[in-house]
């Protein structure tokens, strides 16, 4: 009997060690997150800003903007003021079809805030006057991609 309880324990522990080494995850996305973080520590300093299009169609922010050389979880979720210049979205009659592009900005944070009421927040403004396409594909920011679908009613600040 007592050697049937040892092969008992004996068969538990090594079916824990192998379900144990099976879950364990690998972050696929590191790499490229390791990248981009050279690049942001690369960026030129200046009177400048980067931005990531965040589209939810029930929502009317424009997206995440934050200084260079800053990594995305200083980043701001900011309401744009189109007087000076439209949006890139807008500016090209597509609403959204910008959705987690990365954009260079020139602009300025004006101090106001802005009240969005689908979400009952206020916002940063964020003076828009240019910006220049960086990249449409660029590495993921968010914990999960499900924030990069327009649809979904999430609202999530970058992570990386």
């Amino acid at each position: 009997m007592r050697s049937l309880i040892q092969r008992a324990c004996l068969v538990t522990l090594v079916a824990t060690a192998i379900f144990q080494n099976a879950c364990q995850t690998v972050d696929s996305a590191a790499p490229a997150r390791a990248s981009m973080n050279a690049a942001i520590r690369a960026e030129a300093p200046g009177n400048y800003f980067i931005g990531r299009r965040m589209y939810k169609s029930d929502y009317k922010m424009w997206g995440w903007v934050r200084e260079p050389c800053k990594p995305w979880t200083t980043a701001q979720l900011v309401m744009f003021n189109e007087q000076a210049k439209l949006a890139p979205d807008r500016e090209a009659g597509k609403l959204g079809a910008d959705n987690n592009y990365e954009y260079r900005l020139s602009g300025r944070f004006s101090g106001d805030t802005v009240y969005e009421p689908a979400s009952d927040k206020f916002y940063p403004e964020f003076v828009l006057n240019g910006y220049e396409l960086i990249n449409t594909k660029p590495t993921g920011i968010y914990i999960t991609n499900r924030q990069e679908d327009p649809d979904i009613r999430i609202i999530m600040a970058p992570v990386h």
